[in-house]
């Protein structure tokens, strides 16, 4: 059998690691366009700590319902929602509205989304709304990915629950650079058969003598590596990267974050 690749078993089953790249000069731009400076996280951690921490804790999970720090809220989602609700308080509860200015209210969003850590990457999160208009229009996601039953999934990961699964960085990443994020389980493959078939489609398993995969027509289908003429396992993503402004990535990213399952 020619081109056969027997993958590390770390690489396989549920592995979730992602295969890192390092990114070109363009792709750390179109990045950094999409998130808080490091400047802007460090001053919203004391901006936080002196504001916000004696109610929501410095975990940010001090009230029920709420986890700051891994992105559980009870109302909004988008960096809009997370400011009004900041400038605006809450009625009814235990939430003041607080008169801050701009560049400290920027940097509580950017330490919230950060996931409370000075250090860390703060991606910026749009519009429920507007982000699901991308995501069924003109990011044209729907053509590969699955969301509750909706949409292609011979090509993609079905997406119904990427909101638990994935950060708001990890889902940047995704959409900027595709390759870089793709799980090696997700990886498009090709297969030849020893009669002359030739298959593609997307690696769903995989051990040491078999491949389990679904393939261009949705079908899920396994093989022995031994009883196959050619497997091949492509190294990079297949996903289409269409332009989208840093509005239309922090949209696509605030509907994504959405996407919890199905109740």
């Amino acid at each position: 059998m020619r081109n056969l690749r027997r993958p590390s078993p770390a690489g396989l089953g549920a592995c979730a690691l992602f295969l890192v790249v390092a990114p070109t000069p363009a792709d750390a731009q179109a990045i950094a366009d999409h998130t808080y400076p490091a400047e802007a996280i460090q001053a919203g951690s004391r901006v936080y700590l002196t504001e916000c921490a004696l109610c929501h804790g410095s975990n940010g999970d001090g009230v029920d319902g709420i986890d700051l720090r891994r992105g559980l809220f009870r109302g909004g989602r988008s960096d809009d929602d997370l400011r009004r609700i900041i400038t605006s308080g809450v009625g009814g509860s235990r939430m003041p509205a607080l008169d801050l200015p701009s560049a400290d209210l920027d940097g509580v969003v950017a330490y919230i989304r950060a996931g409370f850590d000075p250090s860390g990457v703060a991606v910026r999160v749009g519009d429920v709304a507007r982000g699901q208009e991308v995501f069924e229009g003109v990011g044209r996601c729907t053509e590969c990915h699955r969301v509750n039953g909706r949409g292609g999934r011979r090509l993609a990961p079905d997406l119904s629950d990427i909101g638990v699964v994935r950060t708001p960085a990890a889902l940047q990443r995704t959409i900027l650079d595709p390759t870089s994020a793709l799980q090696p389980i997700n990886r498009p493959v090709r297969i030849v058969t020893r009669d002359g078939e030739t298959i593609r489609g997307r690696r769903l398993n995989e051990d040491t003598h078999t491949v389990q995969i679904v393939d261009s027509q949705e079908r899920l289908r396994s093989f022995v590596k031994a009883e196959l003429a050619e497997y091949e396992v492509r190294e990079t993503a297949s996903m289409p990267t269409p332009s989208l402004s840093p509005e239309q990535v922090a949209d696509l990213i605030g509907y994504l974050l959405t996407l919890r399952g199905l109740p």
